[in-house]
């Protein structure tokens, strides 16, 4: 193979690397901040919290839709008062006010960003795509911990206020039944 081909091909086989590794970026990014909370994610915990600790620590509950989610989306608490450790469960209300089934998926995260590697969420509505048939209202539950690891940071011995915050995209996916 002559040189100008060689370097024809070197240059294609980067431009590819490029296209491929742009196509892994997000859900590698996605996955590293589920992992290690990064950026105010949320950790996923594979079960309950074990120990209770001593720092009470206020929850806030924060709900939002995307402009072209025709859906009432509120928490049914603005906030409540968690014991580092001690297994919490709150309660969002959706509502879809159109005429049409509808599918949304959650993206979430917790303020101060700091504060995401020791939130924990058990189990959250979140993880999956939600269909709502027209008019239907349904109760959505979340159920979460904060690490009492939390307490040993110096950087957030300050933190007694953390934010959990949900934002609903409409997704396309299409209902069974629903053409």
């Amino acid at each position: 193979m002559n040189k100008n081909k060689k370097t024809a091909v070197t240059m294609l086989m980067m431009a590819l690397g490029m296209f491929a590794f742009a196509f892994a970026a997000f859900p590698l990014y996605s996955l590293f901040c589920k992992v290690t909370g990064y950026g105010g994610t949320p950790r996923i915990a594979a079960q309950e919290a074990q120990q209770l600790g001593q720092k009470i620590i206020t929850v806030r509950f924060n709900a939002d839709t995307a402009t072209d989610l025709p859906w009432k989306f509120l928490p049914l608490q603005k906030q409540m008062q968690v014991h580092t450790g001690e297994n919490k469960l709150a309660f969002f209300t959706a509502e879809n006010t159109s005429d049409q089934p509808v599918t949304g998926v959650a993206n979430f995260n917790v303020t101060p960003n700091e504060a995401g590697r020791f939130f924990n969420k058990v189990q959250c509505f979140c993880f999956n795509n939600q269909t709502l048939q027209p008019g239907e209202k349904v109760e959505m539950p979340v159920s979460f911990f904060i690490d009492p690891a939390i307490e040993k940071n110096l950087d957030l011995k300050d933190i007694n206020t953390i934010t959990l915050s949900y934002t609903f995209f409409k997704t396309e996916d299409k209902v069974a039944g629903a053409d």
